[in-house]
């Protein structure tokens, strides 16, 4: 791989620091948040080749990519975003990393609180999504007698 002499071997966008060697599309997906099909529709309205590596990436071509993160729910359609009629507003959004932790984190804790099926579940630590636990989930059990 030939580097030119602007390179960048870390490029930071939306909080997180990528690798440059990667391509656009694939570097992307490091950010918490983004899937692969995000990272291709980011890619598409920003206007940035999916394919070009990133640290080659004009510093033009980088704040594009960042102005586009910073605005998802205007790039995507309400179907791909990650939070749809959010509880406290009720509108449809996409979060990524931090506000994905912390607003995941205040779903468990809401529903500890109101003492549903799945935040009980969340407490005691066992599975919340109908698995079966005789076999399975000893760990949190401990052994069988």
């Amino acid at each position: 791989m030939a580097e030119n002499q602007d390179f960048k071997h870390i490029v930071r966008v939306a909080q997180t620091d990528l690798e440059g060697r990667k391509q656009t599309g694939l570097a992307l997906t490091k950010i918490k948040g983004v899937s692969h099909m995000l990272a291709h529709a980011i890619c598409q309205k920003a206007g940035v080749d999916k394919q070009a590596t990133l640290g080659n990436l004009s510093d033009a071509d980088i704040k594009k990519l960042q102005v586009v993160i910073e605005d998802l729910t205007s790039v995507l359609p309400s179907w791909m975003m990650n939070r749809r009629k959010d509880f406290e507003t009720g509108k449809d959004m996409h979060v990524i990393v931090n506000d994905l932790i912390i607003t995941h984190e205040n779903d468990l804790k809401r529903q500890k609180k109101i003492r549903s099926y799945k935040g009980i579940r969340h407490a005691v630590g066992l599975p919340v999504r109908g698995q079966r636990t005789k076999s399975n989930f000893r760990k949190n059990k401990g052994k069988k007698r």
